[in-house]
């Protein structure tokens, strides 16, 4: 490896200890509370180094919604293999295992608590992480009614219907009651009849779809590690 290599090698994974304190320290004390300090202390570098990466407390908290949103779409833009039918159920299974993430269950709750106070940080939030993950699933979805494979008339609708049906119910709960965590096997029934619902509505191919989404099996449980509160 060069030593160009080697430095753009270290950069990208300083970058990632960066992002990853930084949730762990957004998720702790919302933005408002955060500094850059605690996030420098956190990641185990200076002030002066974080700022190499990041300018500005907001220029952060952007780049840390915009990588957790990227690992979510990542089941729509990765050439995998699959179909259609196991993209949908990969995406699903990558979004439960991300916004059920006690982490990002405490940056929702605290996000939404400071909504009021803090109208841009809320407004922030929503457009670096929601609106964006919506967007890519809009684009998905457009991609497989040109090829013949679904069929709606509002793209947007057909996303909210998606996004809906497969895990915000016991979401909603969730973030409500912290001890109210649901299981894998109540994640797999909601996703499950979610995209059963959802493929009834707007499959193409709605027998050979179900009956493809009837072998398809969850994927390992995350490592004890990607579960606590520090991803």
């Amino acid at each position: 490896m060069s030593t160009l290599g080697k430095r753009q090698q270290n950069r990208i994974e300083r970058e990632r200890r960066i992002l990853k304190a930084a949730l762990s320290v957004f998720s702790g004390k919302g933005f408002g509370g955060a500094s850059m300090d605690d996030i420098a202390a956190a990641a185990g570098i200076t002030k002066p180094t974080l700022y190499q990466y990041f300018a500005s407390k907001d220029e952060l908290f952007t780049a840390m919604l915009c990588d957790e949103r990227d690992h979510m779409l990542a089941s729509f833009e990765e050439e995998n293999g699959r179909d259609m039918v196991g993209d949908l159920y990969a995406f699903s299974w990558d979004y439960a295992e991300t916004v059920l993430r006690p982490d990002m269950l405490s940056l929702a709750r605290l996000i939404i608590s400071e909504a009021q106070r803090l109208p841009d940080i809320g407004r922030a939030y929503q457009a670096s992480g929601p609106d964006r993950l919506l967007s890519g699933m809009i684009d998905y979805l457009n991609a497989r009614k040109a090829a013949g494979r679904l069929r709606f008339e509002d793209a947007e609708l057909a996303a909210e219907d998606l996004w809906g049906l497969i895990l915000s119910a016991p979401r909603n709960r969730v973030l409500h009651i912290p001890d109210a965590m649901p299981d894998r096997t109540t994640i797999e029934r909601y996703i499950r009849h979610g995209l059963s619902v959802f493929l009834r509505a707007y499959s193409t191919q709605v027998e050979t779809d179900l009956a493809h989404l009837a072998t398809l099996a969850p994927p390992p449980p995350l490592s004890s590690a990607n579960e606590t509160e520090q991803p």
